[in-house]
């Protein structure tokens, strides 16, 4: 496949020289966007929006076409590969995921199926689709959920606040659980290796629960598996973006994953990011989502500290924290994505 026409994210990925700082957004198709909700309206549930390709292919370039951004993640749900191995879930309006078989014990681990990419064709078919809906003018991103972020998930059958049950598993289970989150990196090589082989230009692991581990916990539960996961990746010779939430803390031990790229909260200093991370890799972020409330000047202020904070080195994806919420303002959206344009243009 021929390389995508601006591969400014993919240079910045491989710490290679730029013309200016590429940005894309986490939850950059999403419920703020007028045109993203006209296609939910069609799909008629969350999860017939993510399985239909036509829909899902043009969910996925919206943010292309509205919002010029330099990569399109696709338009999918972490828990998408869940149902191939065996768990039952659908997505209730206010609540999110809900399962009907989280796991309880053992058992419920033993009896997991064995993942098949080919019940997720349609994931691939995206893929394909939005390489061809675009020409190939910017990089594909894939992804999938990290293996302790899934386990939460399927241990408390949706979302949670404090994670008890996951919590008590981990504890109380301890051999159970570290073989669940084996056979979840599994699952998850296999599911990130088929977007690849369909596509992608890169993809990005989301640890979006990792943060309410301790620092010890982290390095014991969840980093084996990331770690592992990422190196059964490598040979493909893509960018891999490594995201974990909330644990500025332990930066050192997420480091030991190997990832080509960190993407990085807001909670910290982009400059403290820097001496932790590179060169040894490029790092991605790390705008706090919440400014976006904040009127155009207060965003700008606020773009224009972390460029100038991470300053004329290449190997910066301009990023925010965490995800776009639904009620932000698409047009500050847009502001930000062409403050960002602007500001970043490196001095010849």
């Amino acid at each position: 496949m021929q390389n995508p026409k601006n591969d400014l994210f993919l240079r910045a990925c491989r710490r290679q020289k730029v013309e200016r700082t590429p940005i894309w957004l986490m939850r950059q198709a999403g419920r703020y966007m007028k045109e993203y909700r006209q296609l939910r309206e069609i799909a008629g549930s969350f999860k017939n929006y993510y399985k239909n390709v036509d829909l899902a292919v043009k969910a996925s370039i919206l943010p292309y076409t509205l919002l010029g951004v330099d990569a399109i993640i696709i338009f999918s749900d972490i828990l998408t590969p869940l149902e191939s191995i065996g768990m039952k879930f659908d997505f209730k309006e206010g609540e999110g995921p809900v399962f009907e078989n989280p796991i309880k014990g053992k058992e419920d681990i033993q009896n997991l199926k064995e993942f098949n990419p080919e019940d997720v064709y349609f994931v691939g078919e995206i893929i394909k689709g939005v390489n061809q809906a675009i020409s190939r003018e910017i990089p594909v991103i894939g992804f999938a959920g990290a293996p302790f972020t899934i386990a939460a998930y399927m241990i408390e059958g949706r979302g949670s606040k404090d994670f008890k049950k996951t919590k008590s598993f981990m504890y109380n289970n301890k051999e159970d659980f570290k073989i669940l989150l084996d056979k979840i990196a599994d699952m998850t090589i296999k599911y990130l290796s088929f977007q690849i082989e369909s596509g992608a230009d890169a993809v990005q692991i989301f640890d979006s629960w990792a943060g309410h581990l301790s620092p010890k916990d982290y390095k014991e539960f969840a980093l084996p598996s990331v770690k592992k996961v990422i190196e059964n990746l490598k040979h493909y010779n893509k960018p891999i973006i490594h995201f974990t939430k909330g644990v500025c803390g332990f930066m050192d031990f997420i480091l030991e994953s190997n990832a080509d790229v960190y993407s990085i909260d807001w909670m910290i200093d982009i400059k403290k990011a820097k001496d932790l991370i590179y060169p040894k890799a490029s790092v991605q972020g790390n705008l706090d989502p919440m400014v976006l409330y904040a009127d155009k000047d207060v965003i700008k202020k606020e773009a224009e500290y972390i460029i100038k904070s991470w300053g004329e080195d290449t190997g910066h994806i301009f990023n925010l924290g965490h995800g776009l919420m639904p009620d932000m303002d698409a047009s500050k959206v847009k502001f930000l994505v062409d403050t960002v344009k602007e500001i970043s243009v490196r001095r010849q």
